[in-house]
This record gives C-alpha cells, sequence and structure tokens, in this order.
C-alpha cells in the first residue's frame, strides 16, 4: 500500500535533488557576465535548502518518522543515527557554504576554489542521505508501521508544501524566492540568460 507521506518524501527528494543538480550547474558555469544576478542566484538557492529542507522536512522526518521506525525496526539504528547526526549538521553546512559564497563574491576568484569544492562535497553527501532514507528507512517504515503512524506521517507531510515537488503552488511567503531562482538562472536551470 503506497503511503502518502511516502510520495511526498519521494517528491521532496527529487526536487531538492533537481535544486543541487541546478547549484552544481551554476558553479560550473560561473559567473559570466553578469557576476550580480549569478551570486544572487546562488544565495536565493543556499537560501532555498536552509529553509525548507533543513527546516520543515528533515524537522518531520526526526520527529515522526524515525522514532518508530528505530523501535520497531531495530536493524535500522545504527543508520537512523547517522542520518540524525546529518540533520543536526545540515543547517550548519548550508550556513558554510553561505560564507563560502559570500567569500568568492567578496573577495574573488581566490575564494572560489573553496566554494566549489565544499559544494561538491555537500552536492555528493546530501544525495547519499537520500538515498539511505530511500533504500533503508521508507522499506523499514512500509514494513513496520502501524495505520496510526501512517495517518499521523500522512497528515503531518501534507502539510509541507514544497514547490519544487511541482504540485503545489508557491506559498506566497516564497513566490518572490522561486520567481527570483527561475527568471534569474540561465537556461537549462531557469529561463535568464
Amino acid at each position: 500500500m503506497a503511503h502518502e507521506s511516502i510520495q511526498i518524501i519521494h517528491d521532496e527528494h527529487k526536487g531538492l535533488s533537481a535544486m543541487l543538480r541546478s547549484l552544481r550547474m551554476m558553479v560550473e558555469r560561473g559567473p559570466g557576465k553578469n557576476p550580480e544576478s549569478f551570486f544572487e542566484v546562488l544565495r536565493a538557492m543556499l537560501f532555498y535548502i536552509d529553509e525548507f529542507p533543513e527546516r520543515l522536512h528533515h524537522a518531520k522526518e526526526s520527529a515522526l518518522l524515525f522514532p518508530p521506525v528505530a523501535r520497531l525496526a531495530p536493524e535500522t539504528r545504527d543508520v537512523i543515527a547517522q542520518l540524525e547526526k546529518e540533520h543536526a549538521h545540515g543547517e550548519s553546512t548550508v550556513r558554510d557554504l553561505q560564507h563560502l559564497l559570500l567569500a568568492w563574491e567578496l573577495v574573488g576568484d581566490a575564494r572560489r576554489a573553496a566554494f566549489d569544492d565544499a559544494t561538491t562535497r555537500y552536492v555528493d553527501f546530501y544525495h547519499e542521505h537520500m538515498r539511505l532514507e530511500e533504500s533503508v528507512i521508507l522499506p523499514a517504515a512500509q514494513r513496520v508501521l502501524s495505520d496510526a503512524d501512517w495517518k499521523e506521517l500522512d497528515a503531518a507531510f501534507a502539510t509541507n508544501c514544497d514547490p519544487l515537488t511541482g504540485k503545489y503552488p508557491p506559498d506566497p511567503s516564497y513566490e518572490r524566492l522561486f520567481s527570483r531562482i527561475a527568471m534569474q538562472a540561465p537556461a537549462p536551470i531557469g529561463f535568464g540568460k
């Protein structure tokens, strides 16, 4: 049986994965002839990652999904401990990236390699993080959680409404953020030049 929360988690992972790929593509392209727009788009992308996945998506996984799975499927406890540790450090890691980006923008190309290297590590880390959730935790959850557990998870995740999944209109408070990314990021990432 497919549960709404599992589909939402998969959809949010796909949206985040697309944002991470776009971030990598932007860094590989570099500022080109429009550095102001380039750095603004990267700041907006990092802000999104900090604001949505780190504060909303991870919080619900940590509070509602991981505890019952760890209790009912003890073989997942080591993976859950690793994922929890990663959740705990996620916000500071994004802040470190934001600082490295600011250094590149203000100090110049001498700081580009540090941001590039940190971004590559972060994107690789995040893809592995999502892979573990999808290949270990979600299958275990499907095996061990009760209908009551799923009802609570489905209700909680249904309120996320991440517009990057393509299923929800942007929250009005984030509409400007997504518009900025889409309109200023160059094709194929967005509609800008």
